[in-house]
Order: structure tokens, then C-alpha cells, then sequence
């Protein structure tokens, strides 16, 4: 397989995200598929939304694109088509109609359990040890596999919490996917694994176009949990080929990781009902203290890129103690998420 061919399938998949977006966004305007700006919005204009529908189709018209040219294997196949259609599925339907929490739960985690299920489960943790001792490898058997179902539960839900302004998500997906691709191009001479998630980062991107701030169309409930499931089985996908990899997407993924954690930490200690909508993270008191979305999501990407990334190859590379590595990493971002009060009331 040349460099034309990987090349070729991004520029197509960015293309037809762009035009795909386009036709939802008049979709979602000719059924009044709107979003109206109250107190707990973080957006001033009534804005169309569910143009991440349009990610979600490319993303999985490519996938048996890339089975077919060997590219991934059948099990990565069915865990991504299986478990994104059913999160993007309830996505959609809630985003139309109001679906009760029970049943969006349900629906996640069998998404979570099948996608599990199909990359052949939880993988083993390894730790790297100081002074040349060799490293621990923790096998956590069914332990491990219900840690594994409920890091893709609360993946998914983070993502949706945190799709709140204007391209945060997106470029958050974008940043992320390349940090993963370059993951497997700096540590090995077989590339093809990269493509997986660059497909995913030429779909966003298409979609970036109508999100940039200020957005055009947002996301929806169907593609942010789908984007936090996906990036959840990459990175479980990821440490099966080296454990030290899942390190590492946890450290690309710490500035949501860290804010939707702590803000739901918090307001649970304040006795509120954490499932009720708000505006308490701090990306988002700190869009209203810049008065910009711009700001924040660009700030955001330059973390994941000039902080993060590096971090994250380091730990990947074995350059890096991972517990070391995911210190360094959420350390400034929890100190960061404090100053911005992220779980805090909201004083009118």
C-alpha cells in the first residue's frame, strides 16, 4: 500500500463530512432540530444541532474500507461498528426525543460490553519500575474486564458533558487521534495501524468546518458519546498491541478526563443531582470569563498538543515512567480545573 491511498481515503472521508454536515444542517433547521439558548447554555444564538451524525456515518462507511485492504482486523471491525452504531443510535433517538436515563445507560453499556467483548477484553496493566527492575505486568482477569466497561461508560458520558462549546470537542478528537496515530508510526515500521485514527481525525475535521466558533451546528448527544466510546476502544485496542499505550491515550485524553471527573466529583459532594444539566465545568466558566469559545477550545488544543502529546510519547517510547508521566500530566490540569471553580454552584 503506497502513501497515496491513506492520503486519498482522508481527503475523501474530510469531503464528504463537509458535504454530509451541510445537508444536516438543513435537516435539522426544516424540523426545528434547535437549540435555545437558557441559563444553563453556554452559547447566546439558537443554534441547529446534530451535525455529528455526519462524522459517525464516514467514520463507519471507512471502516470496512480499511478491513478490506488489511488495514484492521475483523474483531477492531465489529467492536467499532458494533458499539458506535448502538451509542450513536441512542444518541440520535435522544437528541429527537428525550429518552430516560435508565435506558440511555442501558445502551451504553451494551455498546461498552460488546466493543469490550470483541477486542478480546480488558488488556493486562504494565508498570514500568525505577533503578532496571523489569516491569510488572497485571493481569486483573474479570476485575479488570468490569474496570474496562466502566472506563468506556464514563468515556462516553464525559465526552457528551464536555461537548458544551463551540469546537471544544472536535478539536479535542482531532489532537487526540493524532497523538495515537503517532504513538504507532514512532514505534513501529508497520504504519497501517495509524490509519485507524486518522480516519477518525479527517472525519472530525470535515465536521470542524461548520463547528469552528462560532459554530454553524453542534455535535449532538449521537456523535459526542460516540466520539468517547470510539477513543476509549482505540485506546483499549492500542494496549493490546503495547500495554504501556493505554497510558498514554489516558494522558492525551486528561483535559476531559480531568474536568468532567472533578466537576462531577464535586457537584455529587454538593448533594446536586449529577445527571441534571448545568454549566459548572470549567472550560465553561472559563469560555464566560474570556466571553470567548474561540479562546478556550484553541487553549485546549494547544495543551493537548504542546503539554500532552509530548508526555504521552514519552510514556509510549519507554522514556517515561507511566504513573510519572500521568502525573505530570493532570497535576497543572486538576490545579488548572480548580481555578476555574469546574463543580462549583455557579453564583448569579
Amino acid at each position: 500500500m503506497t502513501l497515496i491511498t491513506p492520503a486519498l481515503i482522508g481527503l475523501l472521508t474530510l469531503i464528504l463530512t463537509v458535504v454530509l454536515t451541510s445537508f444536516l444542517r438543513r435537516y435539522a433547521l426544516s424540523r426545528q432540530l434547535i437549540d435555545i439558548p437558557n441559563s444553563r447554555s453556554s452559547h447566546s444564538t439558537p443554534t441547529p444541532r446534530g451535525g455529528g451524525v455526519a462524522i459517525v456515518l464516514v467514520f463507519l462507511i471507512g471502516l470496512p474500507i480499511l478491513s478490506k485492504l488489511d488495514i484492521i482486523p475483523i474483531s477492531t471491525l465489529w467492536a467499532l461498528l458494533g458499539a458506535g452504531t448502538g451509542s450513536a443510535v441512542i444518541g440520535f433517538l435522544d437528541d429527537h426525543g428525550h429518552i430516560p436515563a435508565r435506558w440511555r445507560l442501558l445502551a451504553h453499556f451494551s455498546s461498552a460490553t460488546w466493543g469490550l467483548y470483541c477486542l478480546g477484553g480488558f488488556p493486562p496493566l504494565l508498570i514500568n519500575l525505577p533503578f532496571g527492575y523489569e516491569p510488572l505486568v497485571f493481569n486483573l482477569g474479570w476485575l479488570g474486564q468490569l474496570l474496562g466497561l466502566f472506563y468506556l461508560v464514563w468515556l462516553l458520558n464525559l465526552y457528551n458533558f464536555m461537548d458544551g462549546i463551540d469546537g471544544l470537542a472536535s478539536l479535542q478528537a482531532i489532537t487526540t487521534c493524532i497523538g495515537g496515530a503517532l504513538l504507532y508510526v514512532l514505534t513501529s515500521e508497520n504504519y497501517a495501524p495509524a490509519l485507524l485514527p486518522l480516519l477518525l481525525a479527517s472525519a472530525v475535521s470535515g465536521f470542524l468546518i461548520w463547528n469552528f466558533p462560532p459554530a454553524k451546528i453542534f455535535m449532538g448527544d449521537a456523535c459526542s458519546g460516540f466520539l468517547g466510546l470510539i477513543l476509549g476502544l482505540f485506546s483499549i485496542q492500542a494496549a493490546w498491541l503495547n500495554p504501556l499505550f493505554l497510558w498514554s491515550w489516558l494522558i492525551l485524553l486528561g483535559v476531559f478526563i480531568v474536568d468532567a471527573t472533578l466537576t462531577l466529583l464535586r457537584r455529587f459532594l454538593q448533594g446536586e443531582k449529577v445527571y441534571e444539566a448545568h454549566r459548572s465545568h470549567a472550560y465553561q466558566y472559563a469560555s464566560r470569563y474570556y466571553k470567548s469559545h474561540k479562546k478556550v477550545s484553541i487553549t485546549v488544543s494547544l495543551i493537548n498538543m504542546l503539554w500532552l502529546m509530548p508526555l504521552a510519547l514519552w510514556v509510549g517510547l519507554s522514556k517515561l515512567n507511566p504513573f510519572v508521566g500521568l502525573i505530570l500530566a493532570y497535576l497543572p490540569l486538576l490545579l488548572l480545573a480548580m481555578y476555574f471553580n469546574a463543580g462549583q454552584r455557579e453564583h448569579k
